[in-house]
C-alpha cells in the first residue's frame, strides 16, 4: 500500500505492507533511528513520537494509520541547531543515564507540557507513567521537565 506521511516537516512516500508498524517505517524505511524500539508491546514508551500533535507509542500504530499524518520524532524537536527546552532540561538536569528511554521520555514530556504548561511534580510523574526508565530513578527526569516548564514560561 502506498502511503504519504510527513515526518519532521519532510514529506515521505512509501510502499508498505499493511502490517508494518510506524516505528519500523520511521527507523527502517525513513532512516531516523532516534525513535527506539523497546518492548514492542506499548509498555516501555521508548518509541513515543507525536502523531498529529499527540504523543503515541509508535509500536502500536500501523504505518498505514499514519497515511496523510504529520509525525514528529526526537530528531524533529531541535530548531536550527537549538535544543528544544525539554531536550535542554534533560541535558542540564542529568535526566538520562544509558539514554535508551530518553527519546520517548522527551517526546512524552513535550506532550505533557503542551497540555499542562505548569505541572506539579505529581502531575509530571503521572504524565510519564507510560514511559519506563530502568536507570535514573526518575527524580532527575522530573527535574528536567520542571526545568523545561520554567524555560518555556520564560522564567
Amino acid at each position: 500500500m502506498k502511503i504519504n506521511v510527513t515526518i519532521n516537516g519532510q514529506a515521505h512516500e512509501a510502499d508498505v505492507e499493511p502490517r508494518l508498524l510506524l516505528v519500523h517505517l520511521i527507523r527502517d524505511v525513513v532512516g531516523l533511528t532516534g525513535t527506539h524500539v523497546g518492548c514492542e508491546t506499548s509498555i516501555c514508551g521508548a518509541c513515543t513520537v507525536h502523531l498529529n500533535g499527540r504523543a503515541v507509542k509508535s509500536c502500536t500504530v500501523l504505518a498505514v494509520q499514519a497515511n496523510g499524518a504529520e509525525v514528529t520524532t526526537i530528531e524533529g524537536l531541535a530548531n536550527n541547531g537549538q535544543l528544544h527546552a525539554v531536550q535542554e532540561g534533560f541535558w542540564e538536569c542529568h535526566g538520562l543515564q544509558c539514554g535508551y528511554c530518553t527519546p520517548g521520555m522527551i517526546m512524552a514530556s513535550c506532550a505533557l507540557l503542551k497540555d499542562n504548561p505548569n505541572p506539579s511534580e505529581g502531575e509530571i510523574r503521572h504524565g510519564l507513567e507510560g514511559n519506563l526508565c530502568r536507570c535514573t530513578g526518575y527524580q532527575n527526569i522530573v527535574e528536567s521537565v520542571k526545568y523545561a516548564a520554567n524555560k518555556l514560561q520564560g522564567a
